[in-house]
């Protein structure tokens, strides 16, 4: 059994808290963008525009994953309390949601270029298993996210919630949202990068049964519980994405 006490601040200078979490999101986002553009793009015009291209991304990352958990798992909360919408230092960020604004970003930046928006969504979808990775790590760090209790030998006991020993669900998603599925998506890319869509297909597909599969394994949003069926809303919303996914994958493949 391991003991996680590990403090959420990563550096602090002075007044300055600089936390593990906004340092996943930075280097997630940083070696995301160096390998997508050393090894994944090979269209010349998505090459060019792509830095260009960062800038909406990161903007529909932030903003996607702050409003995606203000209305899918706390609507009640942030309805009584609006300022605290904008406290995005306080934590609560969905990754659905991030995945949504990352779909809006896409299309408004493709429409201006004239593009398909699927170019540029491909090669997010071979990145972003790195962010989610680091992401997964930092909420380890953080003890949120964590898992039910359990007796296995590989069990942790999260000091600054209780004393219990529980399954690290953070690193479970770590490495099956993170390692496995970006080694799924190389595997397959060059078999389908011939039409755009069906590797962001695949993401969807794949994030969504990994995703589903460790929420059994850790503990409902305290203030949600289980919604339908004694699924969790990240199992709702997960299945909603992998059938958008299937159908994605079914469609460009009639195409092909």
């Amino acid at each position: 059994m391991f003991i996680n006490n590990f403090d959420p601040v990563a550096i602090e200078i002075f007044s300055l808290e600089v936390r593990w979490y906004s340092l996943a999101y930075i280097f997630g986002i940083l070696f995301g963008w160096i390998l997508a553009k050393k090894l994944f793009i090979q269209n010349l015009e998505v090459k060019n525009k792509f830095d260009d291209y960062l800038s909406y991304l990161i903007i529909g990352i932030i903003l996607g994953g702050r409003l995606g958990y203000v209305v899918i798992y706390n609507l009640s909360f942030y309805i009584d309390n609006p300022t605290d919408i904008f406290k995005i230092w306080q934590g609560g960020m969905s990754f659905h949601g991030g995945l949504i604004g990352i779909i809006i970003a896409s299309i408004i930046f493709a429409k201006k270029n004239r593009q398909d928006p699927f170019l540029y969504m491909d090669i997010v979808a071979l990145v972003s298993p790195i962010g989610i990775f680091f992401g997964r790590i930092a909420n380890f760090i953080n003890s949120e996210l964590y898992g039910k209790v359990t007796n296995l030998p590989w069990s942790v006991t999260f000091v600054q919630i209780d004393n219990l020993p529980r399954h690290p669900s953070q690193l479970y998603e770590a490495l099956l949202e993170g390692i496995c599925l970006f080694l799924i998506l190389i595997s397959l890319k060059n078999k389908f990068s011939n039409i755009p869509g069906i590797i962001s297909g695949l993401f969807l597909i794949f994030y969504s049964f990994f995703r589903f599969i460790v929420e059994f394994y850790r503990v409902p949003d305290e203030q949600l519980g289980y919604v339908f069926l004694n699924f969790s809303m990240g199992q709702v919303v997960s299945l909603i994405f992998l059938l958008s996914g299937v159908l994605l994958f079914y469609l460009k493949n009639e195409i092909r």
